[in-house]
């Protein structure tokens, strides 16, 4: 297999998920997770037609940023960012998508240049292991979001527990569908809320059934190269 045809394999069965999805007019972003790969494999991704790239660590953001920089590319870092590290990236990214903390989102707002496009990490599965907002949480903060300036809401993401199985990670994400259809409702400013990140490789086209907008797919694009 080459990463052109696990592309278009990936994106015949996100076509198949979102056939069956009972969201009407769904548009679903592919981001290709390269945190196992090289630049190279990375490039091969984006000259597939893949122009979302997403990486989960700092200094394997800045790498691949710096070697793909001729390319048009869509930057999502998706990981856990600790708040001495928000400087070295943030004005990089098009889109974060683990804010987790109000005091993340404060430091944020001191060193953004632009309006980051951010997804609140939730805990819906409520897992001691995992980071996140728990909903008692995130209801009891949300407003605080209005104040900012350099920060827009666009949507949430989860992530369903690694034993989980289909069953209950539709659960999972039909949980997260309703809360973001509720914070959306609020109308709060900078919480436009109408995105939802959720769905990896095991788990994507259950995540689309269920109303994911951006699917965060890693191994898939490189089955049988790395």
């Amino acid at each position: 297999m080459t990463i052109e045809e696990n592309t278009k394999h990936i994106m015949m069965k996100v076509d198949a998920a979102k056939a069956v999805s009972p969201y009407p007019n769904q548009e679903v972003t592919v981001l290709a997770v390269t945190k196992y790969v090289d630049a190279n494999l990375a490039r091969e991704v984006v000259e597939s037609g893949i122009s979302n790239i997403a990486e989960n660590r700092v200094e394997l953001f800045l790498d691949k940023y710096r070697k793909l920089k001729d390319f048009d590319i869509t930057w999502h870092l998706i990981g856990n960012l600790q708040r001495r590290k928000v400087k070295e990236v943030i004005n990089l990214v098009d889109y974060f998508h683990a804010l987790d903390s109000l005091k993340l989102a404060q430091e944020i707002e001191k060193r953004a240049e632009h309006k980051i496009k951010c997804f609140l990490e939730v805990n819906i599965s409520g897992e001691e292991s995992k980071h996140g907002f728990s909903i008692r949480a995130l209801d009891q903060i949300l407003l605080e979001f209005a104040q900012f300036s350099k920060i827009e809401i666009v949507g949430l993401m989860t992530m369903a527990p690694f034993e989980a199985d289909e069953k209950e990670c539709a659960q999972i994400f039909h949980d997260l569908k309703a809360l973001q259809m509720k914070i959306s409702e609020m109308k709060i400013p900078n919480v436009s809320c109408t995105e939802l990140s959720m769905g990896m490789s095991r788990d994507y086209q259950v995540a689309i059934q269920e109303g994911a907008t951006f699917v965060r797919i890693g191994h898939e694009f490189f089955r049988g190269i790395a």
